[in-house]
């Protein structure tokens, strides 16, 4: 669809060569070229994104147009892949050669004109080549985004990138023309619009405010057309067809003519660069996950934020500035949620940015230029200012140092930021005001901004600034809302959450019939409920999304609640009060307010509400016969023209209190006596009594401080009236002290309760932060009390000071610094911008503060009444008789907490068992005391338990509600399931509990939903033997350490320099069992591919949660490894069905709440699905996945780029896979992972399928997924088993062949090279194990120095020997006394993975009792925690050390200890800590009084010789002991003989005829070696195979 009028033509440089208008693309252009920029050859280059949309339509345009005027033209076409990556030299040169190649008969020349088509990339780079081919040819731009048409395409700047930093290489080259075809934006993704708008934003607002308020009073339009799904038709421009031509024209003739005036950027084309140095430089960081036109908005807040700290800006500008940048969807700060999630929560250190900044080509040398803004459409120097480095740090920082440094005699006026209090609510009454209201002073904060925000998403009123955002102009609607579309986002404003609460409710419905208000995680635990219940009373449909009594709220759009009489709860907060007041006007009918429970809370806010709703035209009547009731007419609010906001006196508490506690003097000229606010009195009642000499007027209040040191405490003084004031106040109070000591230090404060729950708790906060400078504080209950300090002896936080995200803690704290001893680190610089985004630089502007600017690495955000991550009480729930109290001994005695049934818990309450409680009350009775424990329990034990739940306790709403809330905030609720069948046989015989009432199965058919939507964790408990209870199997061990966090497997994993998990392609875990520990050999980890499961049952469909559920069972009880659940769709190379969404949804929560280790994400998904299932995963890492089976994507053009992005926002780890047509495929994804991992620390995974790929297989070293011979078949094409790669890597030198030794004497018959060469073999490791015999320590020392040195075993007689010739030893050989392996392990120094950066450790291990622990596991002894009680060493030597410390790691106890020197024996035992029990027994004498009778014997002496007589006589009577006749036949008794030879030794007889079952000394050999193979490789091996080396099963190697 062409234009109707002429296209608009700009002039550059004296030309009209800029052509703006719709539809030019085609006719126009290849016309105009005709006329104006002729040439013989044409080459048009563009991306192989636009070319299939837009070449072939030029081209035959260009043809029939060069055939129609007869003219010998050619058009030559060329395309490149596309993205930032692209712009490069590689790809320079590549153009260069294929314009120059003999291919294009004959090759381009001098007259050659390039037709660039495409963003900023092609524009730069195409340019670029022009700029240089042939010494300089022409071109023409034609640029297809925003972006490009209003920035690059204009005033000739051409370059690419280096790895030193973008555009570092390049030439200023003038195009000939630049055409701009505004329909090319209709189809353009509305992300790049946004990205685009930020430069027209930018010469807005360094240029031309008027175009910069356009762009203000536009933003709803346009955004509204730009968020519309891009089409090939003109349906989404149609409405702001004219604007966007006109900001679009607007912005091109302000860059065409400061490039006019200065195109060389000698000083004035500087000012375009506004918001790019530092934007720049998070894009060097951030790119290409976050887009160039995004960096820069980043860049243009904080460089406007800098020149407010440098005094040229006001704070309302830069207020304005991010209000419109919000409204076009652009990001105001690298932490922002969208930000944070597309370049996966990436640091951005603040060295580095001013590294990146050093580089910058405005630079003067060392000295760093940046447009600074004096106003909006205006800049401070008609050229970038220089700026110190300091100063960027201040603004760059996350937090702030502030230095001791007020003069003595300084004296300042100070006027604090409009109240927010009184800001709040003049928007609020002016948005439910008719006509317009012209608001001065009003606070620019996050809470205005949210408040603002919601008021314009429910269309309450329009807004307009003036005076560079000093003025805003409200028309208000006259109280008619309409439900917001989208959710209302109010971070941490508690405030606007309150007001906005009521105000929704007077809505009327849209296309949604609700509005959400919901916060970040601080706003979702605020109190809310008592003002919902009032207005639910009063007809309001309010319901919580989460939290009871808290954010998220879904309010239903009834046009007002019903009026009438209220009554509401005001003892906690003035602002439900205030709210209901202020939309009561809008009631159905007039309201009577009546405030119930008590006096209510600040008083004086809710004077300031009705003083303020009378300036507004409805007059509020207090009661004269009901105390503290209100009657509210119907109304509607009429708006005066004008309304000033008076400052903030809680803000103003603090430059007074810096006053008084520097001795300096300070005035604030807008707040009086006669001020709305109870703040106000702070001077006069708290500063004067302490000292200070204040003076007050109507308007305006001075304080001068005392002489420092001289604030006297306040004994007591009640803050009911001004309670944020109290935080200042005790700043003051903890320097108080009473002349010549006469009497206490201490100032106690009152009426402060709601303190509690403000943004934090702030009386716990401000105990907690004054103890770290040595003030002792004492919490009350409404209240606190300060002991006093003087200045002298106060102590400086090292780690420095912790916020709470609470601006008020903030700024009380940089107060006590002022006066501190050394500067004072205050973290979450940013929180102030709540009430005074400009603190800081009113402390260094005004008071004249040394700040400096401090990055840290994490900041921390700390929520002050959360507890500590992973300490959170476990909840354990299910049905009676599934094993909840079982289980919950088991994670009791894992976790080292308490475990309390709650069952037994409430019967020893109620002094009843639990029948005789129902008997007697019923089972109402017996629920509410149920309940009632539950409640207390979760407020008093909240942390560091585990309860088992009675059954039932779902039961009730109230507690389904409070488990949900529980695991909700973070913590466990586990059900415990069993299969049914044994549950109702166990309730048939259970007689401990009352009956059942009704049918079991159909109690447990009622209850399932409510076990399943209480808990967020699930596991499947087996019927065991009673004896198989007591200790926790390993499954269930993996389960908790996985769902508790403590794992770290992701960690483990990551420090392997090689890993892989194993793919299963079993249809049925079931009939794979028994070759499953030969499969996962080798592997980290194990992948089920749930896709490719298929139940016996049904054959061909897809499975059921049921079964999944069974295989994840089977799979945990079978390998102890990670497993990964991957459910792998068809497009993506599997067989799960693409379209079934809702259907994989359940089987990733079903993972999820399985404990799973890894769940394979793949983001072809919607992005609801993702985000679902990220916010549910707890502590499961998500593998990003994507993969590209039919070959379709190339590493090397940037098409796998978007791909990789997006994994970043979701994974923890990216997967993914391409497919390899060659093995050229396999170095372009090398380069493409070096870029990668260069860029983000997230672990990759990145590799080619098929035969060609298999070298990349090879080359990936993380979590690489592989097969196993034994599996039917393999999960992709090309796959290889962990055994070849490590053979190629061996092949390629990757692992290098390694030497491994047995060091001792008599060796030489030994089976352990048989057992670690044959394990290296099958494991396809190239090492060599070989003897080294001697008994002279001295003749290995330069076999552990030589550098093909892997390993050692050590055997007699040089176990002791050995370790001074080690770095070090293990705890276990240190108490062992010996070491039997010597490990090497590699450590970094500085500079990473360089080779001459890395040291060679040699550590000594002791594998022996290891051995030890595994022969008498595998033969039935499962130690003293299962019931297996005391145990015998027979011997004293080393190996009896090795025994000691392995039976009482078991858990056996008391330890008996049989030897013919009874006095070596004695002098064994005192070598280990009393905690061991060990008892020497030397005469018969000593076992015919022992109390425990031992199961486990361990022989350490010679097996070929006799036995003593005395030891034989012990021994004798010691192995015919039982416990009792009945366990006789029960316990197993269990020798495990230590000697090799002979194969039976007179030990082993003499148990044996005893009826012990004896184990040879070769299981131990196998299993210290199973272990010494594990230590040295990091592989655990197959048991059975290296039994079978040691038991001559293998050959000889």
């Amino acid at each position: 669809m062409g234009s109707l009028d002429e296209p608009t033509r700009v002039s550059i440089l004296g030309k009209e060569n800029i052509i703006v208008d719709y539809s030019i693309w085609g006719s126009f252009i290849v016309n105009d070229l005709f006329s104006n920029v002729q040439a013989s050859t044409y080459v048009l280059i563009t991306d192989t994104n636009l070319y299939n949309r837009y070449v072939p339509p030029f081209v035959k345009c260009f043809d029939e147009i060069a055939s129609s005027v007869g003219a010998d033209v050619r058009l030559l076409t060329h395309q490149v892949p596309p993205g930032e990556t692209s712009k490069s030299r590689a790809t320079k040169a590549n153009i260069e050669d294929w314009m120059l190649s003999d291919a294009r008969d004959p090759p381009c020349d001098t007259k050659t004109v390039i037709i660039a088509l495409g963003g900023g990339v092609i524009g730069d780079m195409i340019g670029f080549v022009a700029a240089t081919f042939k010494r300089g040819i022409r071109f023409v731009q034609v640029p297809t985004t925003l972006l490009a048409m209003v920035d690059s395409s204009i005033g000739g700047k051409t370059a690419i990138d280096t790895p030193a930093g973008k555009n570092l290489v390049g030439a200023f080259w003038q195009p000939q023309k630049i055409y701009i075809d505004l329909q090319f934006l209709n189809t353009l993704p509305s992300r790049e619009f946004m990205n685009g708008l930020a430069e027209v934003i930018k010469t807005a607002a360094i240029w031309d405010e008027e175009e910069f308020a356009a762009l203000e009073s536009n933003s709803e339009r346009i955004m509204k057309a730009v968020k519309t799904k891009p089409e090939s038709g003109d349906n989404r421009l149609l409405d702001i067809r004219q604007i966007l031509k006109r900001i679009v024209v607007g912005s091109v003739r302000v860059k065409a003519h400061v490039v006019s005036a200065d195109e060389r950027e000698g000083g004035l084309r500087n000012l375009l660069n506004f918001g790019h140095s530092i934007g720049h430089a998070f894009e060097g960081i951030l790119t290409p996950q976050i887009l160039h036109g995004e960096c820069v908005a980043i860049g243009m807040v904080l460089e406007a934020l800098l020149a407010r700290y440098l005094g040229v800006l006001k704070g309302g500008a830069v207020a304005r500035l991010i209000k419109c940048l919000t409204s076009y969807g652009l990001p105001t700060s690298y932490k922002d949620a969208i930000v944070q999630e597309r370049s996966a929560n990436k640091h951005c250190p603040v060295e580095q940015l001013l590294s990146i900044m050093s580089v910058d080509k405005k630079n003067d040398g060392r000295k760093k230029r940046i447009v600074l803004l004096s106003g909006i459409g205006r800049t401070h120097e008609p050229r970038a200012s220089v700026v110190a480095d300091e100063d960027i740090r201040v603004v760059l920082s996350s937090a702030i140092a502030v230095s001791p440094s007020i003069a003595k005699a300084l004296k300042v006026s100070c006027t604090p930021p409009g109240s927010k209090s009184i800001s709040n609510r003049a928007l609020v009454l002016a948005a439910l005001g008719q006509g317009p209201c012209r608001i001065t002073n009003l606070l620019h904060s996050d809470d205005t901004e949210v408040m603002l925000s919601a008021l314009v998403k429910m269309r309450g009123a329009t807004f307009a600034w003036g005076q560079d955002g000093e003025v805003l102009v409200v028309t208000g609607t006259g109280g008619h809302l309409l439900a917001s579309e989208t959710e209302l986002y109010l971070g941490n404003a508690g405030t606007a959450s309150r007001f906005l609460t009521a105000v929704a409710t007077l809505a009327k419905p849209t296309k949604m019939d609700s509005s959400v208000l919901t916060g970040n995680s601080r706003m979702k635990k605020r109190p809310i409920g008592p003002l919902v219940d009032a207005l639910r009373t009063n007809g309001a449909a309010i319901s919580y999304q989460e939290i009871q009594g808290s954010l998220p709220l879904k309010i239903k759009a009834s046009g007002g609640f019903e009026g009438g009489d209220i009554n509401l709860a005001a003892t906690v907060s003035s602002q439900y009060v205030s709210s209901l007041l202020m939309c009561a006007p809008y009631a159905k009918q007039p309201v009577t307010l009546r405030l119930v429970g008590g006096r209510p809370i600040s008083q004086p806010y809710i004077d300031m509400t009705t003083a303020m709703m009378a300036s507004f035209g409805i007059k509020v009547a207090k009661s004269s016969t009901e105390e503290h009731t209100y009657h509210i007419p119907r109304g509607t609010y009429v708006n005066p023209a004008e309304y000033s906001v008076e400052s903030d006196a809680s803000s103003a508490t603090y430059p007074l209190a810096v006053a008084a506690i520097t001795g300096v003097t300070c005035t604030v000229p807008n707040i009086g006596s006669s001020s709305l606010q109870g703040d106000a009195r702070f001077a006069v009642d708290v500063l004067k009594p302490m000292g200070c000499t204040v003076e007050q007027t109507a308007s305006s209040t001075t304080v001068t401080g005392p002489l420092r040191g001289n604030l006297r405490p306040l004994p007591e003084v009640d803050m009911e009236p001004m309670t944020d004031a109290f935080l200042t106040a005790s700043i003051l109070a903890a320097v108080a002290q009473a002349p010549d000591g006469s009497s206490s230090n201490t100032t106690r404060i009152t009426g402060i309760a709601n303190q509690r729950v403000k943004e934090c708790n702030r009386i716990e906060a401000m105990k907690d932060q004054l103890a770290k400078f040595g003030v002792i504080c004492r919490e009350l209950p409404d209240g606190i009390e300060v002991d006093g300090k003087r200045y002298a002896e106060l102590t400086v936080p090292k780690d420095g000071v912790d916020c709470y995200d609470d601006h008020r803690v903030a700024m009380s704290f940089s107060v006590l610094a002022t006066i501190a001893s050394e500067p004072t680190l205050i973290r979450e610089k940013v929180c102030v911008g709540k009430t005074w985004p400009a603190w800081w630089d009113t402390l260094t502007q005004l008071f004249n503060v040394k700040l400096e600017g401090v990055d840290l690495d994490q900041p921390r955000h700390p929520n002050h009444q959360a507890v500590k991550h992973g300490r959170k009480s476990i909840f354990i729930i299910g049905m009676r008789g599934v094993g909840k109290t079982t289980t919950g001994r088991w994670a009791a005695d894992i976790l080292g907490w308490p475990l309390i049934d709650l069952d037994t818990q409430l019967e020893s309450n109620v002094g009843f068992t639990i029948p005789e409680l129902i008997k007697d009350r019923g089972w109402d009775g017996f629920r509410a005391e149920e309940l009632a424990l539950l409640k207390r329990t979760l407020k008093d034990k909240s942390q560091d338990h585990v309860f088992a739940c009675g059954g039932g306790v779902v039961e009730m709403p109230e507690a389904r509600q409070l488990l949900i809330d529980h695991q909700r905030s973070g913590g466990i609720v586990l059900l415990v399931q069993r299969d049914i069948k044994d549950v109702m046989e166990f309730l048939e015989i259970d007689k401990t509990r009352p009956a059942y009432v009704e049918d079991m199965m159909g109690v447990w058919l009622r209850r399932k939903s409510w076990y399943f939507q209480c808990s967020n964790f699930q596991y499947h408990t087996q019927k065991s033997a009673a004896n198989e209870l007591s200790k926790a199997p390993r499954d269930f061990s993996q389960f908790l350490t996985s769902i508790t966090g403590r794992g770290r497997t992701l960690e483990r994993i990551r420090a392997k320099p090689n890993s892989f998990f194993v793919s299963l392609t079993v249809p049925d875990v079931a009939a794979a069992l028994a070759s499953l520990e030969e499969v996962v050999v080798g592997s980290d980890a194990v992948e089920l591919r749930v896709d490719l499961l298929e139940a016996p049952q049904t054959p061909g469909r897809t499975p059921s949660l049921e079964y999944v559920t069974e295989q994840l069972m089977l799979l945990r009880n079978a390998i102890s490894l990670p497993i990964i659940f991957t459910v792998r769709s068809r497009k993506q190379g599997g067989r799960y069905p693409d379209d079934a969404c809702e259907d994989a949804l359940a089987l990733y929560q079903l993972a999820l709440r399985s404990g799973i280790e890894f769940l394979d994400l793949e983001i072809q998904y919607p992005n609801d699905l993702l985000h679902t299932v990220v916010k549910g995963k707890g502590q499961t890492k998500i593998i990003a996945s994507h993969h590209d089976p039919h070959g379709e994507l190339s590493w090397s053009d940037g098409s796998w780029v978007v791909h990789y992005s997006k994994a970043l926002q979701f994974g923890d780890i990216v997967k993914l896979v391409g497919f390899a047509k060659d093995q050229k495929e396999n170095a372009k994804l090398q380069d493409f992972k070096l870029w990668a991992e260069s860029a983000h620390e997230t672990p990759l995974i990145a590799i080619n399928m098929g035969i060609d790929g298999q070298l990349s297989r090879i080359q990936n070293s993380f979590m690489t997924p592989v097969s196993h011979p034994a599996l039917p078949f393999k999960a992709a094409p090309g796959q290889l088993s962990a055994a070849e790669i490590r053979s190629g890597l061996a092949l390629h030198g990757a692992i290098k062949p390694g030497q491994f030794y047995l060091f001792g004497k008599p060796i030489l018959s030994s089976r352990s090279p048989v057992l670690h060469n044959s394990l290296f073999r099958q494991t396809g490791l190239p090492h060599k194990y070989q003897i080294f015999e001697t008994d002279n320590v001295q003749d290995i020392q330069d076999v552990l120095q030589s550098d093909g040195f892997g390993g050692a075993s050590v055997t007699i007689p040089l176990k002791l020997d050995v370790m001074r010739h080690l770095d070090r030893i293990s705890e276990d050989a240190k108490v062992i006394g010996a070491v039997n392996t010597v490990v090497v392990e590699t450590t970094h120094g500085v500079g990473g993975g360089e080779k001459n950066n890395q040291k060679r450790l040699l550590v000594g291990h002791n594998t022996d009792w290891k051995g030890i622990t595994l022969s008498l596991r595998s033969a039935g002894a499962e130690g003293g925690n299962g019931g297996g009680g005391s145990a015998i060493i027979i011997g004293g030597g080393g190996t009896a050390r090795a025994a000691i410390y392995a039976l009482h790691s078991m858990g056996y106890s008391p330890l008996y200890i049989v030897g013919r020197n009874r006095s070596k024996m004695v002098a064994l035992t005192d070598t280990f800590p009393e905690t061991y029990h060990l008892q020497v027994l030397s005469v018969v004498a000593d076992v015919e009084g022992l109390s425990h009778i031992p199961t486990v014997a361990i022989g350490t002496i010679p097996g070929d010789k006799p036995i003593e007589e005395g030891m034989r006589e012990v021994l004798l009577e010691l192995f015919r002991r039982r416990r009792t006749p009945k366990e006789a036949g029960k316990q197993q008794m269990t020798l495990l003989e230590m000697a090799y030879k002979p194969s039976v030794t007179a030990l082993m007889q003499m148990a044996g005829d005893a009826g012990w079952v004896t184990i040879p000394g070769l299981e131990v050999l196998t299993g210290q070696g199973f272990y010494q193979f594990e230590h040295w490789t990091g592989i655990t091996p197959l048991y059975k195979n290296a039994r079978a080396a040691v038991m001559g099963e293998t050959q000889q190697v």
